[in-house]
Protein backbone atom coordinates (compact mmCIF):
# COMPACT_ATOMS: atom_id res chain seq x y z
CA UNK A 1 0.00 0.00 0.00
CA UNK A 2 0.87 3.66 -0.29
CA UNK A 3 0.83 4.78 3.37
CA UNK A 4 1.12 8.28 4.82
CA UNK A 5 2.37 8.58 8.43
CA UNK A 6 2.03 11.87 10.30
CA UNK A 7 4.32 12.57 13.24
CA UNK A 8 6.93 10.08 12.04
CA UNK A 9 9.81 11.59 14.05
CA UNK A 10 8.47 10.15 17.31
CA UNK A 11 9.78 6.86 18.73
CA UNK A 12 6.64 5.04 17.64
CA UNK A 13 6.52 6.84 14.28
CA UNK A 14 10.04 5.78 13.34
CA UNK A 15 9.40 2.19 14.34
CA UNK A 16 6.18 2.12 12.32
CA UNK A 17 7.80 3.57 9.19
CA UNK A 18 10.59 1.00 9.41
CA UNK A 19 8.08 -1.85 9.59
CA UNK A 20 6.04 -0.57 6.68
CA UNK A 21 9.14 -0.22 4.50
CA UNK A 22 10.37 -3.68 5.47
CA UNK A 23 7.12 -5.28 4.31
CA UNK A 24 7.18 -3.47 0.98
CA UNK A 25 4.78 -0.57 1.45
CA UNK A 26 5.44 2.80 -0.18
CA UNK A 27 5.71 5.27 2.70
CA UNK A 28 5.47 9.06 2.86
CA UNK A 29 5.54 11.18 6.00
CA UNK A 30 4.19 14.52 7.18
CA UNK A 31 5.72 16.54 10.01
CA UNK A 32 7.21 19.94 10.81
CA UNK A 33 10.89 19.01 10.33
CA UNK A 34 12.80 16.53 8.15
CA UNK A 35 12.72 12.99 9.52
CA UNK A 36 15.81 11.57 7.87
CA UNK A 37 13.93 8.31 7.26
CA UNK A 38 14.73 8.15 3.55
CA UNK A 39 11.11 8.39 2.38
CA UNK A 40 9.02 11.02 0.63
CA UNK A 41 8.57 13.94 3.04
CA UNK A 42 5.83 16.53 3.30
CA UNK A 43 6.86 19.31 5.67
CA UNK A 44 4.33 21.55 7.37
CA UNK A 45 2.09 22.18 10.33
CA UNK A 46 -0.71 19.66 10.87
CA UNK A 47 -2.98 22.61 11.70
CA UNK A 48 -2.38 24.05 8.20
CA UNK A 49 -5.21 22.56 6.14
CA UNK A 50 -3.68 23.48 2.80
CA UNK A 51 -0.36 21.83 3.61
CA UNK A 52 -2.08 18.72 4.90
CA UNK A 53 -4.27 18.45 1.80
CA UNK A 54 -1.18 18.29 -0.43
CA UNK A 55 0.18 15.25 1.46
CA UNK A 56 -2.67 12.80 0.82
CA UNK A 57 -2.72 12.66 -2.97
CA UNK A 58 -2.49 9.05 -4.13
CA UNK A 59 -2.43 7.70 -0.57
CA UNK A 60 -4.35 4.50 0.27
CA UNK A 61 -3.88 4.49 4.07
CA UNK A 62 -3.10 7.10 6.73
CA UNK A 63 -1.71 6.59 10.23
CA UNK A 64 -2.15 9.80 12.20
CA UNK A 65 0.43 10.08 15.00
CA UNK A 66 1.14 13.82 15.03
CA UNK A 67 0.07 15.40 18.31
CA UNK A 68 1.01 17.88 20.97
CA UNK A 69 2.07 15.76 23.95
CA UNK A 70 2.48 17.55 27.27
CA UNK A 71 1.08 17.46 30.79
CA UNK A 72 0.40 21.19 30.91
CA UNK A 73 0.06 24.14 28.56
CA UNK A 74 -2.48 26.52 27.04
CA UNK A 75 -5.66 24.85 25.80
CA UNK A 76 -5.64 26.69 22.43
CA UNK A 77 -2.33 24.99 21.55
CA UNK A 78 -3.69 21.52 22.32
CA UNK A 79 -6.87 22.24 20.37
CA UNK A 80 -5.01 23.63 17.38
CA UNK A 81 -2.70 20.64 16.94
CA UNK A 82 -4.68 17.72 18.29
CA UNK A 83 -8.26 18.61 17.39
CA UNK A 84 -8.00 20.95 14.40
CA UNK A 85 -5.03 19.01 13.04
CA UNK A 86 -6.96 15.74 13.20
CA UNK A 87 -9.92 17.34 11.45
CA UNK A 88 -7.58 18.55 8.69
CA UNK A 89 -6.04 15.16 8.02
CA UNK A 90 -9.40 13.32 8.17
CA UNK A 91 -10.95 15.75 5.69
CA UNK A 92 -7.93 15.61 3.38
CA UNK A 93 -7.90 11.81 3.49
CA UNK A 94 -11.60 11.59 2.66
CA UNK A 95 -11.25 14.07 -0.21
CA UNK A 96 -8.30 12.13 -1.66
CA UNK A 97 -10.07 8.78 -1.59
CA UNK A 98 -8.03 7.25 1.23
CA UNK A 99 -9.56 3.86 2.11
CA UNK A 100 -8.02 3.18 5.54
CA UNK A 101 -7.34 5.60 8.40
CA UNK A 102 -5.76 4.74 11.76
CA UNK A 103 -6.06 7.36 14.51
CA UNK A 104 -3.41 7.00 17.21
CA UNK A 105 -5.24 7.93 20.38
CA UNK A 106 -4.59 7.43 24.11
CA UNK A 107 -6.22 5.51 26.98
CA UNK A 108 -6.38 8.87 28.79
CA UNK A 109 -9.45 9.74 26.67
CA UNK A 110 -11.48 7.39 28.89
CA UNK A 111 -9.63 7.88 32.21
CA UNK A 112 -11.56 9.90 34.76
CA UNK A 113 -9.45 9.46 37.90
CA UNK A 114 -10.81 6.12 39.13
CA UNK A 115 -8.70 2.92 38.87
CA UNK A 116 -8.89 1.00 35.59
CA UNK A 117 -8.67 -2.70 36.42
CA UNK A 118 -8.93 -5.10 33.50
CA UNK A 119 -10.72 -2.33 31.59
CA UNK A 120 -11.74 -2.33 27.94
CA UNK A 121 -11.75 0.68 25.63
CA UNK A 122 -14.45 2.84 27.17
CA UNK A 123 -15.95 5.72 25.19
CA UNK A 124 -13.83 8.84 24.73
CA UNK A 125 -15.35 11.59 26.89
CA UNK A 126 -13.80 15.06 26.57
CA UNK A 127 -16.03 16.45 29.32
CA UNK A 128 -14.61 14.04 31.93
CA UNK A 129 -11.05 13.62 30.64
CA UNK A 130 -8.31 14.81 33.02
CA UNK A 131 -6.29 17.72 31.64
CA UNK A 132 -5.92 19.49 28.33
CA UNK A 133 -3.95 16.72 26.63
CA UNK A 134 -6.51 14.02 27.45
CA UNK A 135 -9.43 16.29 26.60
CA UNK A 136 -7.92 17.22 23.22
CA UNK A 137 -7.14 13.58 22.40
CA UNK A 138 -10.71 12.60 23.30
CA UNK A 139 -12.06 15.25 20.96
CA UNK A 140 -9.64 14.24 18.20
CA UNK A 141 -10.63 10.57 18.51
CA UNK A 142 -14.29 11.53 18.18
CA UNK A 143 -13.46 13.65 15.11
CA UNK A 144 -11.59 10.75 13.52
CA UNK A 145 -14.24 8.10 14.22
CA UNK A 146 -16.94 10.45 12.93
CA UNK A 147 -15.15 10.19 9.59
CA UNK A 148 -15.67 6.43 9.39
CA UNK A 149 -17.69 5.32 6.38
CA UNK A 150 -17.89 2.49 3.89
CA UNK A 151 -15.55 4.53 1.67
CA UNK A 152 -12.94 5.16 4.43
CA UNK A 153 -12.62 2.76 7.35
CA UNK A 154 -11.39 4.52 10.50
CA UNK A 155 -9.89 2.70 13.49
CA UNK A 156 -8.69 4.35 16.72
CA UNK A 157 -5.80 2.65 18.51
CA UNK A 158 -4.84 3.70 22.05
CA UNK A 159 -1.28 2.47 22.81
CA UNK A 160 -0.66 2.73 26.55
CA UNK A 161 2.66 4.17 27.80
CA UNK A 162 4.85 3.31 24.80
CA UNK A 163 8.55 2.93 25.63
CA UNK A 164 11.81 1.47 24.37
CA UNK A 165 15.41 2.40 23.58
CA UNK A 166 15.60 6.05 22.52
CA UNK A 167 12.34 7.01 24.25
CA UNK A 168 12.39 10.66 25.33
CA UNK A 169 8.94 10.61 26.90
CA UNK A 170 8.44 7.88 29.51
CA UNK A 171 11.98 6.49 29.80
CA UNK A 172 13.69 9.81 29.17
CA UNK A 173 11.79 11.63 31.89
CA UNK A 174 12.22 8.81 34.41
CA UNK A 175 15.97 8.62 33.84
CA UNK A 176 16.39 12.39 33.83
CA UNK A 177 14.67 12.67 37.21
CA UNK A 178 16.50 9.67 38.64
CA UNK A 179 19.85 11.19 37.69
CA UNK A 180 18.81 14.45 39.34
CA UNK A 181 17.64 12.65 42.49
CA UNK A 182 14.04 13.79 41.95
CA UNK A 183 12.34 10.48 41.16
CA UNK A 184 9.86 9.53 43.90
CA UNK A 185 7.21 6.89 44.53
CA UNK A 186 3.73 8.37 44.91
CA UNK A 187 1.64 6.54 47.47
CA UNK A 188 2.45 2.88 48.09
CA UNK A 189 3.86 2.18 44.62
CA UNK A 190 1.74 -0.97 44.51
CA UNK A 191 -0.78 0.16 41.88
CA UNK A 192 -0.69 -2.12 38.82
CA UNK A 193 -0.03 -0.42 35.48
CA UNK A 194 0.54 -1.80 32.02
CA UNK A 195 2.86 -0.47 29.32
CA UNK A 196 3.62 -1.16 25.65
CA UNK A 197 7.03 -1.93 24.19
CA UNK A 198 7.51 0.19 21.07
CA UNK A 199 7.91 -2.74 18.64
CA UNK A 200 4.61 -4.20 19.82
CA UNK A 201 2.82 -0.87 19.41
CA UNK A 202 4.18 -0.51 15.86
CA UNK A 203 3.10 -4.05 14.97
CA UNK A 204 -0.39 -3.29 16.31
CA UNK A 205 -0.62 -0.21 14.08
CA UNK A 206 0.35 -2.26 11.03
CA UNK A 207 -2.33 -4.79 11.99
CA UNK A 208 -4.87 -1.97 12.32
CA UNK A 209 -4.11 -0.81 8.77
CA UNK A 210 -4.64 -4.31 7.44
CA UNK A 211 -7.80 -4.99 9.46
CA UNK A 212 -9.41 -1.55 9.12
CA UNK A 213 -12.13 -2.61 6.63
CA UNK A 214 -13.38 -5.25 9.10
CA UNK A 215 -13.02 -3.36 12.41
CA UNK A 216 -13.54 0.26 11.36
CA UNK A 217 -15.56 2.54 13.60
CA UNK A 218 -14.11 1.18 16.85
CA UNK A 219 -11.38 2.04 19.37
CA UNK A 220 -8.97 -0.45 20.94
CA UNK A 221 -6.45 -0.13 23.78
CA UNK A 222 -3.05 -1.69 23.04
CA UNK A 223 -0.66 -2.88 25.77
CA UNK A 224 1.83 -5.63 26.47
CA UNK A 225 -0.78 -7.23 28.70
CA UNK A 226 1.72 -7.57 31.57
CA UNK A 227 0.64 -5.26 34.42
CA UNK A 228 3.24 -4.67 37.12
CA UNK A 229 3.39 -2.52 40.30
CA UNK A 230 4.50 1.00 39.43
CA UNK A 231 7.40 0.77 41.90
CA UNK A 232 8.70 -2.35 40.12
CA UNK A 233 8.49 -0.72 36.68
CA UNK A 234 10.25 2.46 37.79
CA UNK A 235 12.96 0.43 39.53
CA UNK A 236 13.59 -1.84 36.56
CA UNK A 237 13.81 1.09 34.15
CA UNK A 238 16.35 3.00 36.25
CA UNK A 239 18.34 -0.18 36.94
CA UNK A 240 18.58 -0.61 33.14
CA UNK A 241 20.48 2.68 33.12
CA UNK A 242 22.76 1.62 35.98
CA UNK A 243 21.03 3.90 38.49
CA UNK A 244 19.64 3.25 41.96
CA UNK A 245 15.90 2.62 42.26
CA UNK A 246 13.85 5.38 43.89
CA UNK A 247 13.37 5.13 47.64
CA UNK A 248 11.68 8.40 48.53
CA UNK A 249 7.91 8.22 48.89
CA UNK A 250 5.35 11.01 48.78
CA UNK A 251 1.75 10.53 49.98
CA UNK A 252 -0.83 10.95 47.24
CA UNK A 253 -2.49 13.96 48.88
CA UNK A 254 0.87 15.71 49.13
CA UNK A 255 1.79 14.88 45.53
CA UNK A 256 -1.53 16.27 44.33
CA UNK A 257 -0.97 19.48 46.29
CA UNK A 258 2.56 19.83 44.94
CA UNK A 259 1.28 19.23 41.42
CA UNK A 260 -1.50 21.80 41.78
CA UNK A 261 0.92 24.47 43.02
CA UNK A 262 3.52 23.61 40.35
CA UNK A 263 0.93 23.87 37.58
CA UNK A 264 -0.18 27.32 38.77
CA UNK A 265 3.45 28.52 38.90
CA UNK A 266 4.16 27.16 35.41
CA UNK A 267 1.05 28.88 34.04
CA UNK A 268 1.81 32.19 35.73
CA UNK A 269 5.41 32.23 34.50
CA UNK A 270 4.56 30.85 31.07
CA UNK A 271 7.26 28.21 31.58
CA UNK A 272 8.04 25.74 28.81
CA UNK A 273 7.81 22.01 29.38
CA UNK A 274 6.16 20.20 32.26
CA UNK A 275 6.54 20.89 35.98
CA UNK A 276 8.23 18.20 38.13
CA UNK A 277 4.81 17.06 39.36
CA UNK A 278 1.25 17.58 38.12
CA UNK A 279 -2.10 16.60 39.60
CA UNK A 280 -2.82 14.16 36.78
CA UNK A 281 0.71 12.75 37.03
CA UNK A 282 0.24 12.12 40.76
CA UNK A 283 -3.01 10.28 40.05
CA UNK A 284 -1.51 8.13 37.32
CA UNK A 285 1.47 7.15 39.47
CA UNK A 286 -0.77 5.99 42.30
CA UNK A 287 -3.82 4.57 40.49
CA UNK A 288 -4.13 1.17 38.81
CA UNK A 289 -4.59 1.30 35.05
CA UNK A 290 -4.34 -1.92 33.12
CA UNK A 291 -6.50 -3.32 30.37
CA UNK A 292 -8.12 -6.54 29.19
CA UNK A 293 -6.43 -7.25 25.86
CA UNK A 294 -8.58 -10.11 24.60
CA UNK A 295 -10.86 -7.98 22.41
CA UNK A 296 -7.90 -6.04 20.98
CA UNK A 297 -5.99 -9.18 20.07
CA UNK A 298 -9.02 -10.82 18.48
CA UNK A 299 -9.87 -7.76 16.42
CA UNK A 300 -6.32 -7.05 15.22
CA UNK A 301 -5.25 -10.71 15.00
CA UNK A 302 -2.13 -9.49 16.79
CA UNK A 303 -0.16 -10.36 19.91
CA UNK A 304 2.95 -8.74 21.43
CA UNK A 305 6.18 -10.19 20.08
CA UNK A 306 8.42 -8.66 22.78
CA UNK A 307 7.58 -9.36 26.42
CA UNK A 308 8.34 -6.96 29.25
CA UNK A 309 11.50 -8.71 30.44
CA UNK A 310 12.98 -8.90 26.94
CA UNK A 311 12.13 -5.25 26.35
CA UNK A 312 13.92 -4.26 29.56
CA UNK A 313 16.93 -6.33 28.49
CA UNK A 314 17.02 -4.42 25.20
CA UNK A 315 16.79 -1.14 27.12
CA UNK A 316 19.70 -2.16 29.37
CA UNK A 317 21.79 -3.18 26.36
CA UNK A 318 21.06 0.17 24.76
CA UNK A 319 22.25 2.04 27.83
CA UNK A 320 25.33 -0.17 28.10
CA UNK A 321 26.18 0.58 24.48
CA UNK A 322 26.67 4.22 25.47
CA UNK A 323 23.72 5.51 23.46
CA UNK A 324 21.54 6.18 26.50
CA UNK A 325 23.21 9.28 27.90
CA UNK A 326 21.11 12.39 28.61
CA UNK A 327 22.13 13.97 25.31
CA UNK A 328 21.22 10.85 23.36
CA UNK A 329 17.85 10.58 25.02
CA UNK A 330 17.12 14.13 24.03
CA UNK A 331 15.84 14.86 27.54
CA UNK A 332 14.83 18.47 27.64
CA UNK A 333 12.56 20.86 29.45
CA UNK A 334 11.26 22.22 26.18
CA UNK A 335 7.68 21.54 25.24
CA UNK A 336 7.22 18.80 22.62
CA UNK A 337 5.25 19.86 19.56
CA UNK A 338 3.40 17.87 16.93
CA UNK A 339 4.60 14.47 17.99
CA UNK A 340 3.19 11.50 19.79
Amino acid sequence: MNVLVTGSTSLLGRSLVSRLIDRGDTVSVFQRRPSGLGVTEHLGDIADGAAVAMSTDGVEAVVHLAARVAMTGPWPEFKRTNVDGTRNIVEAARASGVRRFVQVSSPSVAYYGAPLVGATAGPADPDRARGSYARSKALSELVALAGHSKEMAVVALRPHLVWGPGDTQLVGRIIDRARAGRLVIVGSGAALIDTTYVDNAADALVAAIDRAPEIGGHAYVVTNGEPRPVHELLSRIVLSAGLQPPRARVPLHAARSIGFVAERIWERRGSEGDPPMTTSGAEQLSTAHWFDQRETRRALRWAPAVNLSDGLDRLREWFESGEGGTASLGVSTSSPRNRR
